[in-house]
């Protein structure tokens, strides 16, 4: 039984490996992919052609070194271990590689295999480890650009609802539809709020939506937690920040979504129950949607 476990733990986390390496890509490309797009569709509502370029998408073109354009091998490409073996660096100009790759790399293992560990190799687990992939693409998307695609958000939204209709989630139907009302429209609230007292605005829509799906997968009465836990997650992220020197100032904008991001995250470890036994005062309203 341990033994079959151990398999199933280190199957999925040789999979987050490589899911890990296409997150990296997804997560550099997609934000270039939706400018092109909205570039072509404002042209073509001026009545302009759109401008010709080079297919650009998540396939093509391959992997190339951003400073010398070194085409990368399948060898150099290996994830964590071509790294490792590089140094760090290009093979070609010997320009450093960002330690994030391998970093985004380990992080997706890491929680593929807690989803193996608790659910097995099963559709409820492939269902966790899907949703941890949408989460760490959100994460460092809008930490890079203030964006949250629409595609991947309605991705959460939907998996979400429909893990609790067939059940891949302990969430009942109702109250994940209830999360995912509650949680669009209490930050909409807040929204609203901040820009009638202030003329700002103080996050994107795609924060909205975000949170909606997160009361999808975790169910109405996590709301609170999980706006709790994005507080100390972004406490933690802010002080980092300020630690390393990467916000001089407090004018600075730091986007919202990693905090939902990374509150999801902490909540999938903690499982259903967990962190409503470690702090039950995050859950004042779970009587009324059970």
């Amino acid at each position: 039984m341990l033994g079959s476990l151990a398999a199933d733990v280190a199957a999925f986390g040789v999979l987050g490996l490589l899911i890990g390496s296409f997150l990296n890509v997804l997560i550099h490309r997609l934000p270039r992919m939706l400018e092109a797009a909205w570039a072509d569709d404002c042209a073509e509502q001026a009545g302009r052609e759109p401008e010709e370029r080079a297919p650009y998408n998540l396939l093509r073109p391959g992997s190339r070194c951003p400073h010398c354009g070194h085409q990368i091998r399948w060898y150099e490409n290996i994830p964590v271990v071509s790294y490792l073996v590089l140094r760090g660096r290009c093979s070609e100009c010997r320009t450093p590689i960002s330690p994030r790759y391998p970093a985004v790399e380990l992080i997706t293992a890491g929680l593929f295999a807690f989803a193996a560990l608790h659910h097995g190799l099963t559709p409820a687990g492939l269902a966790w480890a899907a949703f941890a992939s949408l989460l760490i693409a959100q994460f460092f998307i809008d930490f890079d650009t203030q964006l949250l695609p629409d595609d991947l958000n309605y991705l959460i939204l939907w998996g979400g609802l429909v893990a609790s209709l067939t059940h891949l989630t302990t969430v009942p139907i109702a109250s994940a539809v209830w999360g995912a009302v509650f949680g669009y429209l209490s930050l909409w609230i807040v929204y609203q709020v901040h820009h009638l007292l202030t003329g700002k605005q103080g996050m994107g829509h795609g924060d909205f939506k975000l949170l909606a799906g997160l009361g999808a997968w975790f169910g109405a009465d996590y709301l609170v937690a999980l706006i709790l836990l994005s507080s100390v997650v972004g406490s933690i992220i802010g002080g980092t920040l300020l630690v390393i020197g990467r916000v001089a100032h407090r004018d600075i904008p730091i986007p919202f979504g990693p905090f939902l991001a990374g509150a999801g995250l902490v909540a999938m470890a903690f499982g259903p129950g967990r962190l409503e036994q470690a702090v039950p005062f995050a859950f004042p309203f779970a009587h009324l949607v059970r």
